[in-house]
C-alpha cells in the first residue's frame, strides 16, 4: 500500500434534486437510498478503504454535518474531517483539502470523489483508478475519469479527448450540461465522454493549477496552511472561505489548464442525482412502475411511488410521475424534469418555511 495515496470525499451538498427525501439536516449522502444497509458516504468510504491507508482518507463537508460524519464514519479522527463554514462550490473545498495534505506530504497523489455517486463494478473502477494514480504520480497532470455515454444526458458534463492510443488521453474541451441536441452530436462523434466528477492529481500539480488559474484562492489557502494541524485551523479556514470565490473546480481550474487528461472507464457509474435516476435503476413491474411503498396502483405506467412509512398510498391514472411521501411532505409531479425540483425547493423556502426543507 502506497502511503502517498490520499482520498478526499466531498460531502457538503444538500441534494435538492432529491427533495423531499434529501433534507437540509440530512442530505442524500447520509441516506441509505438503495436500501443496502450502508449510506452513500459509507459506500464511498468502503470503496477506497481497502486500497489506501485509512489515515489518508479525508472528508470535506459543511460544519452542520460534523455529527453525521462522526456517526457514520467513526473510523475518522477530527483531523480527517474538514469543515466548511459555508458553501462555496467545489474549488474552495478542494483547495482546502489539497493544501492541508500538501503540508503533511508534498509527494501526495490525491483522489477527489463525490460522496453520493454509485459504482456497480468495483473491480473495473479500481483498474481505471490505478491507471490514473500511476499517471498522476509524475506530479504534472490533472486527471479525471470519463465514462462512455449511453444516452444524451443534459445533466452531465462532457469531455472531448484526443485519441492518443494509450490509457491516458489529453483533454481537448469541457462542456458543462449541454442542450439535448448538442449532447446527441457529442455521442455521435464518438470522442466525448461523461465527466464523472472524480479527479486524480499529484498535490504539486493541483497547487500549481490553483496558482495559475485562481491565484487569489491559492494565496488565501497558502496563508491558511500555516495554521493547519493546529488549534487555529478552523479560524484560518473560515477566513479563507470568506475571501474565496463561489466557483466549481471545473470552471475555475480544469477548463483553463493545459495539463488535463482523461482516463476512460466503464464501471456501472451513476451520480444518483435525481428521483429519475432512482427510477431508472429500480426494479419495475410489467407497467414500468417502481413501487417502494404500501400502495395500490391502478391504470398507471412508468411511475415511481415511494414512502418513508407504512401509510397506504392509492394511485390511479398517472404516467411518468413521481409520488412520494417523506416526513411532512407529499410530492406528486412529473419525475423527469430535474429543474422543477430546484424550483420546488426555492418556492418552499420562500413561501412555506425551512421546516419543510
Amino acid at each position: 500500500m502506497n502511503n502517498n495515496n490520499y482520498v478526499v470525499i466531498m460531502a457538503g451538498g444538500i441534494g435538492s434534486r432529491f427533495w423531499p427525501y434529501s433534507r437540509n439536516t440530512k442530505p442524500k449522502q447520509f441516506l441509505d437510498i438503495l436500501k443496502t444497509g450502508r449510506t452513500l458516504i459509507q459506500m464511498t468510504y468502503d470503496r477506497f478503504a481497502p486500497h489506501v491507508d485509512k489515515k489518508n482518507i479525508y472528508v470535506v463537508s459543511n460544519q452542520e454535518y460534523k455529527d453525521l460524519i462522526n456517526e457514520q464514519l467513526p473510523e475518522l479522527d477530527d483531523s480527517q474531517i474538514l469543515l466548511e463554514p459555508f458553501r462555496r462550490n467545489t474549488a474552495p473545498c478542494i483547495a482546502y483539502a489539497c493544501y492541508k495534505i500538501n503540508k503533511s506530504n508534498p509527494d501526495a497523489v490525491i483522489t477527489v470523489t463525490p460522496s453520493d455517486h454509485m459504482i456497480f463494478k468495483d473491480e473495473a473502477f479500481i483498474k481505471s483508478w490505478n491507471t490514473s494514480i500511476e499517471a498522476a504520480s509524475s506530479q504534472d497532470k490533472l486527471i479525471t475519469i470519463g465514462l462512455k455515454p449511453h444516452s444524451p444526458e443534459v445533466g452531465y458534463g462532457y469531455i472531448q479527448y484526443l485519441e492518443t492510443g494509450n490509457g491516458v488521453k489529453k483533454v481537448k474541451t469541457f462542456t458543462e450540461k449541454p442542450e439535448k441536441a448538442l449532447a446527441e452530436k457529442f455521442i455521435e462523434s464518438g470522442d466525448f465522454v461523461w465527466n464523472s466528477g472524480i479527479f486524480i492529481w499529484g498535490v504539486q500539480a493541483i497547487i500549481s493549477a490553483f496558482e495559475e488559474s485562481l491565484p487569489e484562492m491559492a494565496e488565501v489557502f497558502s496563508e491558511a496552511s500555516a495554521s493547519f494541524f493546529t488549534d487555529n485551523e478552523q479560524k484560518a479556514v473560515d477566513t479563507a472561505y470568506a475571501q474565496s470565490a463561489n466557483i466549481s473546480i471545473d470552471y475555475g481550474v480544469m477548463e483553463h489548464s493545459q495539463s488535463v487528461y482523461v482516463v476512460l472507464g466503464d464501471f456501472g457509474w451513476s451520480d444518483l442525482g435525481s428521483w429519475n435516476t432512482i427510477y431508472e435503476l429500480a426494479e419495475k413491474d410489467n407497467n414500468g412502475n417502481s413501487v417502494q411503498a404500501n400502495a395500490l396502483v391502478y391504470d398507471t405506467k412508468n411511475t415511481l411511488i415511494s414512502s418513508s412509512n407504512n401509510k397506504l398510498i392509492v394511485v390511479q391514472g398517472l404516467q411518468d410521475y413521481l409520488v412520494t411521501e417523506c416526513d411532512n411532505v407529499i410530492l406528486i409531479c412529473k419525475r423527469n424534469n430535474e429543474q422543477k425540483f430546484r424550483d420546488f425547493v426555492s418556492d418552499v423556502k420562500e413561501m412555506k418555511g425551512k421546516e419543510f426543507l
